[in-house]
């Protein structure tokens, strides 16, 4: 956020505290304090203060030369899945998803331009990057992500594809706006989104949307499969008719449940 932007309450140090915590990964679980100081931005003492402040707090550890999360960062994610039903109603269905097909699937949301993972059966892994609750995408390049985004007001989204990041994430990644705008006005109307290889080559990935019990689109269910494996055709064919049940299913659990709680905080979706 440009400093322009920043309202007088904005706390800068709390901001780059969280920074340091965002910065290792799945890709990137040790990192030394030059690490720390060029993915943050920052000096690095700037960066030796906030770890070892995280240190002391037990959320990082070090051996002296690395620094590791620990578990204890686990803590500033579960008061929110605590309190988020939609994981907890949507996990059984998926189980009985995943085991129908016998491909992974999975539960997603809108944060910002990215979507999260918020309950995920994996059976095999078919990516290269370790997928696990709270693992991100962009938003743009993922079948859940169109299927969010296309429910969104025109107006929000003009205003989010415009400024989004859209990097091409492979030779197949769609950047142009305008044909980003087709893909979501396609999966709006054909209620389902069919990304081929565009987050990842060899992987195309079928989502539809989860709505609330108000018809607000609050997820979307997926499964990723391998390209080599599956067709667009089978793809649409033989994993799209089950995803679509299971979605209705999670739906009228949903339907029953207290809407404040089981729409995701923040999301941004709309009707």
């Amino acid at each position: 956020m440009p400093a322009a932007d920043r309202a007088p309450h904005f706390v800068r140090s709390f901001e780059r505290g969280l920074a340091v915590i965002r910065v290792f990964g799945a890709d990137r679980p040790e990192l030394t304090l030059s690490e720390v100081a060029r993915g943050c931005d920052l000096t690095r003492a700037a960066a030796r203060r906030f770890l070892l402040t995280l240190v002391d707090l037990g959320y990082v550890s070090t051996d002296g030369r690395v620094f590791r999360l620990t578990p204890r960062v686990l803590e500033l994610g579960y008061a929110y899945l605590s309190g988020f039903t939609l994981p907890q109603i949507a996990e059984p269905h998926l189980k009985q998803l995943a085991e129908r097909v016998g491909e992974s699937s999975s539960l997603c949301v809108l944060d910002g331009d990215d979507i999260v993972y918020v309950a995920r059966v994996p059976t095999r892994r078919i990516m290269t990057a370790a997928i696990t609750v709270g693992t991100r995408f962009p938003a743009h390049a993922t079948s859940v992500g169109r299927v969010i985004l296309a429910h969104l007001p025109d107006d929000e989204i003009d205003i989010r594809l415009e400024r989004a990041d859209l990097r091409p994430l492979t030779g197949r990644t769609i950047v142009a706006r305008d044909l980003l705008r087709a893909e979501l006005a396609r999966a709006r109307r054909q209620g389902y989104a069919i990304v081929d290889q565009e987050l990842e080559e060899g992987l195309r990935s079928v989502a539809a949307p989860v709505r609330d019990r108000d018809g607000v689109v609050v997820a979307a269910a997926n499964i990723p499969v391998h390209a080599s494996r599956n067709s667009l055709e089978s793809v649409r064919r033989d994993l799209l008719p089950p995803l679509l049940e299971t979605v209705a299913r999670i739906e009228r659990d949903l339907a029953v449940t207290d809407p404040g709680r089981a729409a995701s905080p923040g999301s941004g979706t709309h009707r």
